[in-house]
This record gives C-alpha cells, structure tokens and sequence, in this order.
C-alpha cells in the first residue's frame, strides 16, 4: 500500500512539474518550494517511509545527485549561445574568480569560528556552499535554444551570468573538496593538490570537454548519412553525449562536471541556428526535471527524518548568513567595475542558488574521509539549500519580471 501511495504522490508532483511553471513565473513561488512540501508532508504521514539520513546512505546521495548534476550542466551548456571570450564573458569570470573563492574564505571563517569546525571541516563546508547549483538555478537561467533569449546580441545578461556561473563553477568546486579532502589526511599534502587537483584534472577536464565537444559537433551536423545524430532527431543523443563525455573525462583523471559543460557549450555554438539544438536541450531538460523532483522530494523527507538533527543555533545562523548576507555580499564585490546597472548586479550577486551539487560534493567528500562534525556539516547544508530554496524560489519570478519589464 505505501509503494502505491507513493507512487501516485510521485505522480502528481510531476503533474505539477508539467503545469504549474509558466503560471508560477511572475508568482513568490516555485516548483522546488512545492517539491519539498510535498517530501515533508509524504514522509510525515504514517506510512512508514524514512527519508535519507546523512552518514547512512552517502553513496546513494552521491551517485543520485552526481548523474543529476551532469545531466543538468548538459542542459546549461546548450543554452549559451554567446561565444566564449574573456570581455563576452567578464562577468562569469568575475563570479568565479572573485566571488566563489571569497565565498569559500568567509563560509570557512564562519565555520571555524561561529561552528567551532576543525579547519578541514570548515573548509569542506565553504566548498560545498560556495558553487551556485545549476539544477535548481534553472529558474533564473536563460530559456533553452529555441527561447526568446535566444539572439546572442539580446541575450539576458543576469540570466547569462548565472546559467554560466553555474555552469562552470560546479566543477571548479572540486579541487576545492580535494582540498578540503587533502587537508583531513593530512601529511605532506600541498604539492600534491596543487599539481594534481588543480593542474592536471583541471586542464584535463577542460581540454577533453572541448576536444569531445567538438567530436560531438561534427557527430551531429557534419557526417551526412543516417548514422549524423541530427539526422535521428533524437534528443536521447543528448544524455549519451553527456554519460561519453563524463565517463572518458574521469577514466582520464580529469573533473567530469568540467568536461560536460564545456563539451555543451562547445557543441551548442556549433550551428547555433539549427533546430536540432533544442531538440537536445529538450530532452535533457525533462530528465533534469523528473530527477530533480525526486531529489527534492527526498530532501524534504530528508528535513522532516533526521538530516537538521545535528543543527545548533549558529549552524542556522551560518545558513541563513550564506544566502541573505554572504553570497549578496561577496556577489556585489566580485561585479564591482563588471559594467552592470545597479539592479542587474543586485540580481546577479543575490541568486546563488545553493542545492544538488551541495550534497554531492559533501557526499563524495565524506565516503572519500572521515571529516569531525560531518553530522553538523550536513544539518548547516541541508538547511541552507532549504532556506535557499525558499527565499530564492519566492523572489525569483517577481524580480525577474521586473528586471524584464526594464529592459
């Protein structure tokens, strides 16, 4: 009986994923704010079901959210039209060189001081918090190919600014965990992080996402016999271009994440015009959508069964801090001389949205070391996805709204 209540249940979020968006957009409220009510009232009820515990089932944590997060970064690369460049992209160059190392050096301190973490601990916490999540940051990101954003001259620049943010910066988080990693084994650690971590995965992640991109480009639109993936018409090339990429990427020992965004972006300015760009997009899209409900769903039965146990009256300080005052804060110093008006870099600096890529790293991070006071890591994540969910899913529609009845 359970197995088929929560079977319809599950059903009817998706129901709701289908049809309440387009009359949510200009409404304080979101798909995920409704996703995770749902999660907290099923796990609620008397039927038995426990929600995801952190520490008990971390692998399963880490693998959901890794193939969500991949399939996500797929679906943000074939959205960016604009060809790469450092003035074209000077603002996400600013928000990944500026703002996410002050975020992690702020959320660190808060952690060592406010939470009383071991350094390595608070450092896994600034890492985890620091990246914008490209899953549920989708609401502030630019619309698929065939959108209104679009024209490359025309395209929004808060929306390009976050969907390529988000994009990126999910894979520059990792050596940022490996250090964090590094740092709890302790030893003769530095070195080593900085040639391998940093040098060497980074560089192999970027160069395999572009030179597979560019093998996918000419897969598509190049080769003219049946075998072309335009030719198929097929979305589903879009999840097998994105489980090649990552796979090859990490066998090679480069950061998968990296690599299948930048192999979407390089796929999707290949042909900019063509139709079947948003075929793709679609498809990945909707995987996105049906995995990220699930997750969401998990996360608030997550809240409701023991994930916030571990939380004290500054681990809600700390999250609360890191949505309303720490990401703003360093989002508006990391923009200053960007070139934005004051309400686009408000919007920019405010909508870090946290969420599925916090749990991965975090995951990943504790079945790689044991970390002390992982339990209360967990907690201050956990609720700072909550809280980001809630604060940025209520301002979301109406302030981009208003920013679109500016321009």
């Amino acid at each position: 009986m359970e197995y088929f209540v929560v079977m319809a249940l599950l059903g009817l979020v998706v129901l709701g994923a289908a049809v309440f968006p387009k009359p949510l957009r200009n409404l304080p409220m979101s798909m995920p704010i409704l996703a995770v009510g749902a999660g907290m009232a099923l796990f609620s009820l008397p039927l038995g079901l426990e929600g995801p515990r952190p520490g008990l089932e971390d692998d399963v944590a880490e693998r959901l959210t890794e193939l969500v997060v991949i399939v996500s970064l797929t679906g943000a690369g074939l959205k960016l039209r604009r060809r790469v460049g450092w003035r074209r992209w000077s603002t996400t160059w600013r928000l990944l060189g500026v703002t996410m190392p002050l975020t992690v050096v702020a959320v660190t301190l808060l952690g060592t001081v406010a939470l009383g973490l071991p350094v390595a601990t608070a450092v896994l916490l600034g890492a985890v918090i620091a990246p914008t999540d490209p899953v549920l940051a989708s609401e502030v990101q630019l619309s698929g190919p065939g959108g209104g954003d679009d024209d490359p001259s025309d395209e929004h620049p808060v929306r390009f600014a976050l969907t390529s943010e988000a994009g990126l910066n999910d894979g520059l988080a990792f050596p940022i965990t490996n250090l964090a990693i590094a740092m709890a084994v302790g030893g003769n650690w530095f070195w080593g992080w900085v040639l391998d971590d940093v040098i060497a995965k980074l560089a192999i992640g970027l160069v395999l996402g572009y030179v597979l991109g560019r093998v996918s480009a000419w897969l598509t639109f190049s080769v003219r016999s049946p075998l072309g993936f335009a030719r198929s018409g097929e979305g589903l090339v879009a999840f097998g271009i994105t489980l090649t990429v990552y796979g090859v990427t990490e066998l090679l020992h480069g950061y998968g994440f990296l690599a299948v965004f930048v192999a979407a972006v390089t796929l999707r300015q290949r042909e900019p015009s063509h139709e079947y760009h948003e075929v793709l997009h679609d498809f990945a899209d909707t995987m996105e959508q049906i995995a990220s409900l699930l997750f969401l769903l998990l996360l608030g039965g997550a809240a409701v069964d023991g994930a916030l146990s571990g939380l004290t009256f500054w681990g809600g300080v700390v999250a609360v801090s890191v949505v309303l005052i720490v990401r703003p804060l360093v989002g508006w110093i990391g923009l200053i001389g960007a070139g934005e008006d004051t309400p686009s870099r408000f919007a920019i600096a405010f909508f870090g949205i946290r969420g599925m890529g916090t749990i991965y790293y975090l995951a990943h991070a504790v079945n790689e070391e044991f970390f002390p006071a992982a339990r209360q890591v967990w907690a201050v994540a956990v609720l700072t996805i909550l809280v980001s969910i809630a604060v940025h899913g209520v301002t979301a529609g109406p302030m981009l709204a208003r920013l679109d009845r500016r321009r």
